[in-house]
């Protein structure tokens, strides 16, 4: 629905983006908070998808930094440790506006390990 895109995935690693349109940002064209979330978790949870299999999300916290303006918002997430059933990730959100890359989100995020 959102047109995710992957650019990178596998051994730990997972990288999405996003492009920009009307309907995915908020009245002053910033990207909505929403979609930010949306690629911190997904980021995060494909990330730890590619170690382990399948994952649920536990829980994850969502840092704000500055308003995603520009043409699309890309994710960069990574597996910072696995231990027993949960995995702790660490995603970075930035937009790209006409070349340039600002940071716009950090999230971290436990995944559980789900099914067998």
């Amino acid at each position: 629905m959102l047109g995710a895109k992957w650019e990178e995935y596998g051994d730990g690693r997972a990288n999405l983006s996003v492009a920009l349109r009307p309907g995915l940002t908020m009245h002053m064209g910033f990207a909505h908070g929403a979609v930010v979330g949306f690629l911190a978790d997904s980021a995060c949870a494909w990330a730890a998808a590619s170690t382990v299999g399948n994952v649920v999300t536990s829980e994850y916290k969502l840092n704000l930094t500055a308003p995603g303006i520009g043409d699309q918002l890309r994710a960069e997430g990574r597996v910072l440790k696995a231990s027993g059933r949960n995995l702790v990730c660490m995603a970075d959100m930035c937009a790209i506006n006409q070349g340039k890359s600002t940071l716009v989100a950090v999230a971290l995020a436990t995944s559980a390990r789900f099914g067998r």
